[in-house]
């Protein structure tokens, strides 16, 4: 596949994160192939995330992750031809099986494709419920399945939160490749990856630089660490209450919005 559009995309990425002073901290890229397929299932905290998690893969060799990514950023006038010119595959939640073959047809091509199986970003900072998508893909196409874990992005630009103070940490974590068959379980699989994932998060974390006693002291705490970790996140629960909350104040400003061009 040839590619104009991604390396000066990469490129830009690089410049913006030295300019940030970002530190990376990344373990098992030695679990990413260096040619051939693969699914890579990612955990999503951060707007950053799409940006952060194809760095192992150009480290290893230049490699460029394929991401699936909700249609609607592939209509911004801006946004939508460069995701196109980066060969990124597009979502439409209401035909998604159209996203599955390209998704499939990539792989079997010998493209690394990068699935947010959360489907949203976690307020939490744990991993949500997962949905089995990347384990169907990984078995269509017979590649493996990656599980990897972004860690500190959210500090940096995440819901309502916009902070380019230099040197953040982001920490990565790559595990080791899991080989779904067409014999297994999806499901069952499904709750390993979403079992391994979560272990992933433990050992990224506990190599994370701590919060300091600052940190601690702000009225927010350590809000990026999750709440059985000592920081001030939500929990699962809270963070889905507040998911509820916000998807009913985006309904009620649709509709209000509706009513309102109806009546002028």
């Amino acid at each position: 596949m040839t590619d104009i559009v991604y390396p000066p995309i990469v490129f830009t990425a690089k410049t913006l994160f030295r300019a940030l002073g970002i530190k990376f901290d990344i373990v098992g890229s030695e679990n990413l192939p260096r040619v051939g397929g693969a699914v890579i299932a990612i955990n999503h905290t951060s707007y950053l995330d799409f940006a952060l998690s194809g760095i192992p893969a150009d480290r290893i060799g230049h490699r460029y992750v394929r991401f699936m990514a909700k249609d609607g950023i592939f209509k911004h006038k801006v946004a939508g031809p460069l995701m196109r010119g980066m060969h990124h595959i597009p979502v439409d939640r209401d035909a998604g099986s159209q996203a599955f073959r390209d998704a499939v047809r990539a792989l079997k091509s010998g493209e690394l494709v990068g699935v947010f199986p959360e489907a949203t970003m976690s307020r939490s900072m744990e991993v949500k419920e997962i949905k089995n998508g990347a384990v169907r893909m990984a078995v269509s196409a017979n590649v493996p399945l990656i599980p990897m874990i972004v860690f500190g992005g959210a500090r940096i630009l995440s819901y309502g939160r916009k902070d380019l103070t230099r040197g953040r940490t982001v920490a990565m974590t790559i595990g080791t490749p899991m080989h779904p068959s067409r014999s297994d379980d999806a499901e069952l699989v499904n709750g390993q990856l979403h079992q391994t994932l979560q272990q992933l998060l433990d050992e990224t974390i506990d190599r994370y630089p701590p919060p300091t006693p600052k940190e601690l002291n702000l009225p927010e705490g350590a809000w990026w660490l999750p709440a059985r970790r000592g920081g001030s996140a939500p929990t699962l629960e809270e963070a889905e209450a507040i998911e509820v909350q916000v998807r009913a104040e985006r309904a009620a400003r649709k509709e209000q919005s509706g009513t309102t061009v109806e009546d002028s």
